[in-house]
C-alpha cells in the first residue's frame, strides 16, 4: 500500500505546473535568492504565505538568519532570471551582480524586472522534510503591471539547479 501511495503521489506532482517564484534575503549584510516552486497562500485573514526552501540551497542557509523575504513573480518572458536564480548557486556566484535589483524594506533585494513582489515579516519556520516552510506575513509589495499567467515549472525544467536536491 505504501507503495502505491508514493507512486500515485509522484504521477500527481508530476503532472502539476507549479507557479514559480524568486525569493530573496538578507542577513548579516548578505544577500541570498532562488527559484523556488514550493509555496503556497496559507491564509485569507490574517494573509499568510508559505515558502519552502531546500535545506542544501544557499539562501535557506542565509534565510534561517534573516527576520524578512521578498517574493517575485515573474512572466513567461523571464526565463533569463529564472536561470540566473534556479541554475547558479551563491556559493559560487553573487546572482546580485548579474540582474538589477534594489534595497526594499529591510534592506531585502527587490528584482527591479519582476513584474510584481511581495515582502515581509518571517513569522515561523516549520522543518518539513528536506524543506524548511518559512511562514510570512505579506506587509509591502509592488504590482508593475503582472499578467497571467506567472512563469511555470515546465518553462523551467530545462534548468539544471544549482545544488543537489
Amino acid at each position: 500500500m505504501d507503495s502505491d501511495g508514493a507512486r500515485v503521489f509522484d504521477r500527481l506532482t508530476g503532472i502539476i505546473d507549479y507557479p514559480m517564484f524568486v525569493v530573496t534575503t538578507v542577513a548579516g549584510g548578505e544577500t541570498a535568492g532562488c527559484l523556488v516552486g514550493f509555496t503556497t497562500q496559507a491564509s485569507l485573514d490574517p494573509p499568510r504565505f508559505l515558502v519552502c526552501l531546500s535545506q542544501a540551497n544557499h539562501t535557506f542557509r542565509i534565510a534561517r538568519r534573516a527576520e524578512h523575504l521578498a517574493v517575485h513573480a515573474l512572466g513567461p518572458a523571464q526565463h533569463r532570471l529564472a536561470a540566473l536564480f534556479g541554475a547558479a548557486t551563491e556559493d559560487r556566484h553573487d546572482k546580485f551582480v548579474r540582474c538589477a535589483w534594489k534595497p526594499g524594506p529591510h534592506g531585502l533585494p527587490v528584482l527591479t524586472e519582476a513584474p510584481l513582489w511581495f515582502a515581509g515579516p518571517i513569522i515561523d519556520r516549520i522543518r518539513l522534510g528536506d524543506h524548511t516552510g518559512f511562514l510570512i506575513d505579506p506587509q509591502w509589495g509592488a504590482d508593475h503591471g503582472a499578467q497571467a499567467p506567472v512563469l511555470s515549472f515546465r518553462a523551467v525544467t530545462d534548468l539544471d539547479p544549482g545544488h543537489p536536491g
